[in-house]
């Protein structure tokens, strides 16, 4: 059935609209206003331990990086992340804690993992203390197996051009050389290369932390004793010429190097030391190795940049499960893969070292909140 409307006169229809519109809006004016639902107050997380493989179950089984902070600091409750393999934990103290997965799992996903976690809409990291946990390789010219390391700079060891040592010019000490520059330990100078720029800060491939936190760390856990074994004295003993290599295990200062390829030998060890130097202007000493600190890094400058995170409360401490080289009389071949006792060691020395600086900042809250510990007064 066609309407009638059509034959209304115009006149009338734009009265009929506008009367309507008028009822309409006095309508509206009678009612009373919506109120504005405010928005879910989200979690202000207050100290978070970040740790990178956990092999088995969280508790229970045989421990990886996680399972003793979850044992011994009681995470009962798990809430899930979308995006994140695992759920993040906490427990009645406020500390929470999260694993990116199983050692089959880690290496790749672990940056996408913490981006989910931090633009998760529940959370307020703004005022949140970092602790990035791990077992690393260790340089046996600064450290021994079972050793502590607070880091003072996460150094990259990914984005580099690389010439097959076989192959490299006559004088050259290894194939791996910066972006940008002619030759191993020189920094970019071509115009060419990483868009133009040749200012290293922009680059990123060192993030210096917050080291007045890192000291302060140090300070409260440099003279706590992590437990020796038998095993590992015995390893020790073939360390000829490298003394700290021969200390029971220790706390100490010193920076990560975060490459996703495991390297081992005393040529790439060589390359580390240098390279932790070149990106840190020689101010920072390689001390660990590892294959995730420079992802999860990265995470955080943009997290910094964007307002989600607060960088100078950002703490990083590995420790050592194996050496970056093998001893004198060993080839690499045959010590790349001797982590056994060394795992142990550095699971155990993770916790020890750590926990107390977690419990620090939880217990003194009102005084770190808006105070970081170690910094200057503003």
């Amino acid at each position: 059935m066609r309407s009638r409307v059509g034959k209304v006169p115009a006149l009338a229809l734009a009265a009929i609209g506008a009367g309507a519109l008028l009822f309409a809006m006095a309508g509206l004016a009678s009612e009373p206003a919506v109120p504005v639902v405010p928005p879910v107050k989200r979690i202000a997380i207050k100290v978070i331990v970040v740790a990178n493989f956990e092999p088995g179950q969280d508790t229970g089984d045989a421990p990886g990086e996680f399972q003793l902070w979850a044992e011994r600091e009681k995470f009962t409750e798990k809430i899930p992340i979308r995006g994140a393999l695992r759920p993040l934990e906490r427990n009645a103290a406020g500390l929470y804690g999260i694993v990116w997965g199983s050692s089959d799992t880690m290496m790749g996903w672990v940056s996408e993992q913490l981006m989910s976690l931090l633009v998760d809409p529940r959370f307020d990291f703004r005022k949140t203390y970092w602790l990035f946990t791990g077992i690393s390789g260790v340089d046996p010219r600064a450290a021994s197996v079972g050793s502590a390391a607070w880091a003072r700079w996460v150094v990259q060891g990914d984005t580099l051009r690389e010439f097959d040592d076989r192959e490299i010019p006559e004088g050259w000490p290894y194939g791996l050389f910066a972006i940008g520059a002619s030759a191993p330990n020189k920094l970019p100078t071509g115009t060419e290369s990483y868009s133009g720029f040749t200012d290293t800060g922009k680059l990123t491939m060192a993030m210096q932390l917050n080291q007045g936190l890192a000291q302060w760390a140090f300070d409260m856990t440099k003279d706590i004793r992590i437990p020796d074994s038998p095993q590992l004295k015995k390893d020790r003993a073939a360390w000829v010429g490298y003394p700290n290599a021969q200390r029971p295990p220790f706390v100490l200062m010193g920076e990560t190097l975060g490459t996703l390829r495991y390297w081992h030998g005393p040529g790439r060890t060589q390359w580390a030391r240098d390279w932790v130097g070149l990106w840190t202007g020689g101010k920072g000493q390689f001390v660990m190795s590892n294959m995730e600190s420079q992802s999860l890094a990265g995470v955080m400058a943009i997290a910094a940049k964007q307002g989600l995170v607060d960088p100078s409360r950002i703490l990083v401490l590995r420790t050592a499960s194996n050496p970056t080289m093998p001893p004198p009389g060993v080839s690499a071949v045959d010590s790349v893969a001797n982590e056994g006792a060394g795992q142990v060691a550095a699971f155990e020395a993770n916790y020890l070292v750590g926990a107390p600086v977690v419990h620090a900042l939880l217990n003194n809250w009102k005084l770190y909140r808006d105070s970081v510990p170690g910094s200057r007064p503003k």
